[in-house]
């Protein structure tokens, strides 16, 4: 079984006839072939689901909150223009938001993803949230790891946004100027 290491997959699997209790790949290719092969196409998408279902809440209240933040600034200061620092401080609070509203699914994701390697066999999405909440609880459960992705999430979050609208200002000024 693939050995999590981090948000890493070794690329490394259990195997009886070798001294070592370990085999490695050749190639990603041989990955590839090996897994389906001998557990199923299926594994190489194990956590698939809830990866995209976490991609709504995370997406939709990012996107939310930065534009309700450059909307009320906008009330509140008389500027329509945030600063690039206030643009980066709504959209770390965006990612703040996006992550602590998402992060049960990524736990899930991740809990699918190693079922092969802690020996825990999980089946549905409800049904693996059930199993953390009843071993762990709630917090040290679903949330396990939220601290941390608050460190480095809302300032990558930050800049992206602020990226992006710098960007698009950028590109109205250019069109208006003619250039495209």
């Amino acid at each position: 079984m693939p050995e999590a290491v981090g948000n890493f997959t070794q690329l490394q699997r259990p195997i009886e006839d070798l001294g070592d209790d370990r085999v490695q790949y050749s190639n990603i290719l041989h990955v590839f072939v090996r897994i389906s092969r001998e557990e199923g196409l299926k594994t190489l998408y194990r956590g698939f689901t809830p990866t995209i279902l976490g991609v709504v809440p995370y997406a939709g209240l990012s996107f939310f909150t930065y534009e309700t933040l450059k909307k009320l600034h906008a009330e509140h200061s008389g500027r329509l223009k945030p600063y690039s620092y206030e643009r980066l401080a709504f959209g770390a609070c965006a990612g703040l938001i996006g992550q602590s509203a998402s992060y049960p699914l990524d736990v899930v994701r991740r809990r699918l993803q190693t079922a092969g390697v802690t020996g825990h066999t999980y089946g549905t999405i409800l049904g693996t949230m059930k199993d953390i909440v009843s071993e762990e609880g709630v917090i040290r459960g679903l949330y396990k790891g939220l601290s941390m992705n608050w460190v480095k999430g809302p300032i990558a979050v930050g800049i992206s946004f602020t990226t992006f609208d710098l960007t698009q200002i950028l590109l109205r000024k250019l069109h208006q100027m003619g250039y495209t």
